[in-house]
């Protein structure tokens, strides 16, 4: 029950308190390249835990992870000014190669959760790195589309005026702009889209249009009014990390290497999971549409070209 968290910036802090509002796991660690911030966060976090439930946050280093179930992976640099987004992968890749076997060799046991973004592409580092110290890569998954998957399952269940715990929906590929929106999918409380919208509750075209518009764009919208986005991601990763701590066998839009997935070799990106104590068991993709699949095919072709890039500029 003793959960690690690298990199106490924005994200990694919101995830802390949302794990101990959640009252998931019975310790927490926050590391982080500056140690003054990891305790700062760490105490205003414990001073939390008497409102909800209890728990033990405090700041350590890498050897104050041992013994640790999961480890949240928030580390990373931000873009500098004038700097392609091949370069800031570029310096994100060193950050991982030294933060991945760091993490493993004190919580050789751990599953690794990524939330670094562009976190298709770390995932798919962070996967390859541990796998070179023995880890197996199903033992490191991303945050991927959850959050999008969240924001698609919101939107519709105010359309629908129903809770959005019936809303079954899915958002596959790249946490980015070429995600898919899988709509042929889309149930609310096992029945259909369609069949349940049949005569006065029907989703336009255009409803659609507007949906798909507002889950795609809905990171670029916060940024541009607060400059960055930090709640909705925090409470994705303590989800998955309760999933994993109580081996819940969820099904979760979570990112891991695949060997292929809509015809694109050798990739990460985000599918149906099914997420347990071990990491991802399981990937569960349903039948598309050709259209979706197509779509699907494109978006992993955008991750695949990304780490291809990244590989040709990286030193052998």
């Amino acid at each position: 029950m003793k959960i690690g968290i690298v990199g106490s910036g924005m994200v990694g802090a919101t995830a802390a308190y949302a794990l101990v509002m959640r009252g998931v796991g019975r310790e927490i660690v926050l590391t982080d390249k500056n140690p003054a911030r990891a305790r700062a966060e760490a105490d205003d976090i414990l001073h939390a835990v008497p409102f909800a439930q209890p728990m033990v946050v405090r700041s350590g280093e890498y050897q104050d992870l041992a013994n640790c179930s999961v480890v949240i992976i928030s580390a990373g640099v931000g873009q500098r000014p004038g700097e392609t987004r091949l370069q800031l992968l570029g310096r994100n890749a060193a950050v991982f190669r030294e933060v991945i076997p760091s993490v493993l060799k004190y919580a050789p046991d751990a599953v690794l959760v990524v939330a670094t973004n562009p976190v298709d592409i770390m995932t798919h580092l962070a996967a390859r790195f541990a796998v070179e110290v023995g880890v197996p890569a199903s033992r490191v998954l991303g945050s991927g589309t959850m959050l999008d998957t969240a924001r698609f399952r919101a939107l519709l269940s105010r359309q629908l005026g129903i809770e959005a715990y019936n809303v079954h929906a899915y958002v596959l590929g790249e946490h980015g702009d070429s995600e898919v929106l899988a709509w042929s999918g889309v149930s609310i409380g096992g029945i259909p889209l369609d069949e349940f919208c049949a005569g006065e509750n029907e989703i336009t075209a255009g409803v659609r249009q507007t949906i798909d518009d507002q889950v795609r764009r809905a990171a670029y919208h916060i940024i541009e009014g607060k400059g960055a986005t930090y709640y909705g991601v925090g409470s994705a990763l303590a989800r998955v990390t309760g999933v994993i701590l109580g081996d819940q066998r969820s099904l979760l839009t979570v990112c891991s290497p695949v060997d292929e997935v809509a015809g694109v070799p050798d990739v990460t990106v985000s599918l149906p999971n099914l997420v347990g104590a071990k990491g991802v068991l399981n990937n569960c993709l349903f039948s598309l549409t050709d259209d979706e699949y197509d779509a699907l095919r494109r978006s992993a072709l955008v991750v695949k070209n990304a780490i291809d890039q990244l590989d040709d500029g990286l030193p052998s």
